[in-house]
């Protein structure tokens, strides 16, 4: 992807992250995140969350990922997330992304992570891309 071809609107494919227990409990051990919040649907109940909860950095790593399938070799220069809603583990949830600007080589593109089944946005974000011209 080289910053020619890229204009205002367009839409990155949608992505299905695995954000199913066992993903979840690969992800916080090998991050040295290893909470029960994170793993223990009872034990995050009893702290007052609906369930295990998706980590917040590793739905910034779905974001990133989605970029950078998007248009690989580019830099993501930043990503700044607003989690709105915890998002629970072992739900479907889908990542959404979409240009809003194009200035020089930079990039702006707005982002969702969205539960499938209550269509609630747990998470929004931005990110300014880099790419190639």
């Amino acid at each position: 992807m080289r910053i020619e071809d890229v204009e205002l609107g367009d839409e990155l494919p949608e992505e299905r992250p695995d954000v199913s227990l066992e993903t979840v409990r690969r992800f916080v051990k090998a991050s040295e995140m290893d909470f029960p919040r994170f793993t223990d649907h009872e034990y995050a109940k009893a702290e007052g969350l609906p369930g295990a909860v998706i980590p917040g950095i590793m739905s910034q790593g779905h974001l990133a990922a989605m970029i950078h399938r998007w248009a690989p070799g580019c830099d993501i220069v930043e990503l700044d997330t607003i989690f709105r809603t915890p998002m629970v583990v072992g739900t479907r949830v889908v990542c959404r992304g979409a240009v809003t600007d194009v200035d020089g080589d930079l990039v702006e593109v707005d982002l969702t992570i969205v539960s499938e089944a209550s269509g609630a946005t747990g998470v929004l974000g931005t990110a300014k891309v880099r790419l190639p011209s």
